[in-house]
């Protein structure tokens, strides 16, 4: 499939990771949990939301200061309130979001597609105006309009965003129906696509793996599948299965999931499990 030529994987543990409920993690969680994940060769790390205040600026200004390879990735609503905290902590790639169904524009927004173009593009001049990466995401893609979401990656392009992040933001999708959507777009899209799964229904992996087989080149991940509700996609299980059953390294070293695993069950105070999928203690004896 053609996600091969450079399937990448976005950690999203001290963003979404960090909405799950009753999970706090210090600074020096963090910290740790980004040298970790940098030496385990993690591309990406979206590493927190700058707009939530003082205490959180300073902690990704700590982050920032590390020696890391992986590029830190600021997140914001289409705001430029939140863009501005972002830059003035020192990111250089930042993700503008905005959702893109009719249900949230018109119920969580109060909104028409109208607007979330122009404050699509009002956003993305800012961050443009700094020489930034960009990144965009489209909240609730899933239960999204296709063509809609086309037009708000063609406006994201135009602007300069290097990728849109395409958001099963409820978890209401099967791997199969997430193989279709994603073939077709993929196909029609201005920009690389990225996949964010949520796990309401227990297919969060899958509809990852699906999001692979369908040509996708990036793919957002939580250490321990933690998130928002019922959680994200693990990124030890996506590491784990892409090697197992595509032959497909993605960058990310099989060796060390364990022991990220490990570093996040203890900051969240969430033990694992013996037969957790591939990193609990039975099953890490038989994978890793």
């Amino acid at each position: 499939m053609d996600g091969k030529m450079g399937f990448q994987l976005v950690d999203t543990t001290f963003r979404d990771g960090e909405q799950s409920a009753g999970v706090v993690f210090s600074t020096e969680e963090k910290i740790n949990m980004a040298i970790a994940l940098d030496r385990a060769g993690v591309a990406w790390i979206e590493a927190g939301t700058p707009a939530m205040g003082q205490e959180e600026q300073e902690t990704l200004r700590s982050l920032l200061a590390l020696p890391l390879r992986t590029t830190l990735i600021a997140w914001n609503r289409a705001e430029l309130a939140d863009i501005r905290a972002s830059l003035s902590c020192g990111f250089s790639c930042i993700h503008i979001s905005l959702p893109v169904s009719d249900l949230h524009i018109s119920q969580k927004l109060k909104k028409d597609r109208e607007w979330v173009i122009q404050q699509l593009k009002t956003a993305l001049q800012l961050v443009q105006s700094y020489g930034c990466t960009i990144t965009v995401g489209a909240e609730d893609t899933s239960r999204a309009d296709s063509d809609f979401f086309l037009k708000f990656a063609d406006v994201a392009a135009q602007y300069g965003a290097t990728r849109i992040r395409f958001a099963d933001t409820v978890g209401c999708l099967d791997p199969f129906m997430t193989f279709d959507r994603l073939q077709d777009v993929v196909k029609r899209c201005s920009l690389p696509i990225e996949f964010h799964g949520h796990n309401d229904f227990g297919l969060a992996t899958a509809n990852t793996l699906a999001a692979f087989q369908a040509g996708v080149q990036f793919a957002s991940v939580t250490l321990a599948g933690i998130g928002e509700r019922a959680g994200n996609a693990s990124l030890e299980e996506v590491v784990a299965s892409l090697e197992k059953f595509y032959g497909y390294h993605c960058g990310i070293e099989a060796s060390h999931l364990g022991s990220l695993a490990d570093l996040v069950a203890k900051a969240s105070n969430r033990p694992l499990f013996p037969y957790r999928p591939v990193v609990g203690s039975v099953c890490r004896k038989t994978i890793l």
